[in-house]
């Protein structure tokens, strides 16, 4: 059952990507663009174009969808371990951009300054390979979570929204690459806080105001009203925080962004970044409470975390509810412009190591590859039974994992051997990962945890054992 109809729903998603694209031309028309601005948007962004840019990009299937579904499985703890850890994140940079800047100054790309810092081509190449993958997964996240999502609301089939979807937001990202993203997520980011002032008191008022949350605090069982829930902190706090901590980490999209901006707008622009997030992850949780409080059911063949979508289609009329698809369209698709862009730059100088100033081949050619791969793997998503957008987000969450204390201590610590990082990153991937996707696959919270921290503390043991000691220790290429 659709809520707002075929025809309107074509015509919603063609008025979106009309906008976007005229919205890029009118800024970019003049325009003659270098890689440095195709890749890095001149390296002038201040902080308050910056900050939306990353509250935006930041805002993406997880947050849009997974804090409704945390906060009507877990309640009111099940919301805070979302959310904390979420700001958290995109704050960190506060810290490490700066650090980066000074240390990296003309940099791009977080695998390149890898590859700066411990010279070791094998190491660069696995750092390439991991955080392609994340890119590679994140593009794949939005098209999934954005076909669902139409398909729900409006029945145009899957396999159409993905083409669709993956069509509209490479068009408007081919025009002028970062530019085109720092810009429309300017944009994305006001339609989303539009959306959140139209729907979320009007669904409040819908479900019989404020006592429609409060009798949803608890979740779907009524169990989890206690903030500091010992048993969420540990099934679900300590493995989102690592997730989405590390997650950031080894997302080119904030690296990107950090060499983008000015130098001294950075942090800024990460501390802004993260309080316009945190809106709306909290915001829209308040439906997932509302879902609870109603006691609605995800019907069969359904992700579960479209229960802020279906209690909105629930209690508000089709007019609300287009608002509320155009609104999430707009915070998936920030999100996609960004994996875009970010994987444009790490082929453009990782792979292809580009010198021509004015040649866009690359990075171009790029954005065609992440385009195309990700929307294969939505499209093959979509047909594996009890598959779906919670279980992509455990396996690009444990390949940041096993990159982000390497990435930590290449900023802090000298003593960083590319031996260290190299074995670590190599067993993690090896042990820690399959042994993460199991545990999840099999609901064993004890091997979820116990695999999330093996991941994080090999990487610490190898680089402890492995460290340089006086210039004396070597490893060839």
């Amino acid at each position: 059952m659709s809520f707002i109809g075929t025809t309107e729903g074509y015509g919603l998603l063609a008025g979106f990507g009309i906008a976007m694209i005229l919205i890029i031309w009118f800024f970019t028309k003049h325009t003659d663009l270098s890689n440095d601005d195709f890749l890095l948007a001149g390296r002038n962004v201040s902080w308050w174009l910056g900050a939306p840019s990353i509250a935006a990009s930041w805002i993406w299937a997880p947050a849009l969808f997974i804090s409704s579904q945390m906060a009507y499985e877990l309640g009111l703890p099940g919301l805070f371990w979302f959310v904390f850890p979420n700001m958290i994140a995109v704050a960190i940079f506060y810290f490490l951009g700066p650090k980066i800047r000074e240390k990296f100054p003309h940099g791009t790309t977080l695998p390149e300054y890898i590859g700066f810092k411990l010279g070791n081509a094998r190491v660069h190449k696995i750092y390439f390979l991991g955080y392609g993958f994340y890119q590679l997964m994140s593009v794949a996240v939005q098209i999934f979570a954005g076909a669902s999502l139409t398909f729900v609301l409006t029945g145009i089939p899957v396999e159409i929204s993905m083409i669709l979807i993956s069509g509209i937001v490479l068009a408007y990202s081919w025009l002028s690459g970062l530019k085109s993203s720092i810009v429309t997520d300017f944009v994305q980011l006001a339609m989303i806080f539009v959306g959140i002032l139209l729907v979320v008191p009007a669904a409040l008022n819908a479900s019989g105001g404020i006592q429609g949350v409060l009798s949803g605090l608890g979740g779907i069982s009524g169990d989890h009203l206690n903030l500091f829930d010992p048993v969420v902190a540990f099934s679900f706090g300590i493995v989102t925080s690592i997730g989405l901590i590390s997650g950031i980490l080894a997302d080119q999209q904030y690296w990107q962004r950090t060499f983008a901006f000015e130098k001294k707008a950075i942090r800024r622009g990460f501390l802004a970044g993260a309080v316009l997030f945190g809106i709306v992850p909290v915001s829209l949780g308040l439906l997932g409470f509302m879902g609870a409080g109603l006691g609605l059911t995800v019907p069969a063949g359904t992700d579960p975390s479209l229960i802020g979508v279906l209690t909105v289609a629930h209690l508000l009329p089709g007019i609300l509810v287009c608002v509320f698809f155009v609104m999430l369209l707009a915070g998936l698709a920030s999100t996609m412009d960004s994996g875009l862009c970010a994987f444009s730059s790490l082929y453009a100088v990782d792979v292809k190591k580009y010198t021509d100033s004015r040649d866009l081949s690359a990075p171009k050619t790029g954005m065609l590859i992440i385009t195309f791969a990700g929307l294969a793997v939505a499209l093959l998503t979509a047909h594996v039974p009890d598959f779906g957008l919670k279980q992509l987000w455990w396996i690009f969450n444990a390949v940041a994992a096993a990159l982000v204390i390497p990435t930590i201590l290449s900023l802090y610590w000298d003593k960083l051997s590319a031996k260290g990082v190299w074995y670590g990153v190599v067993l993690a991937f090896v042990f820690g990962l399959p042994a993460f996707v199991f545990a999840n696959i099999i609901g064993n919270t004890s091997l979820i945890v116990a695999s999330a921290l093996f991941i994080v503390l090999i990487n610490i043991a190898t680089a402890w054992v492995f460290q340089k000691n006086n210039g004396r220790l070597t490893f060839s290429d």
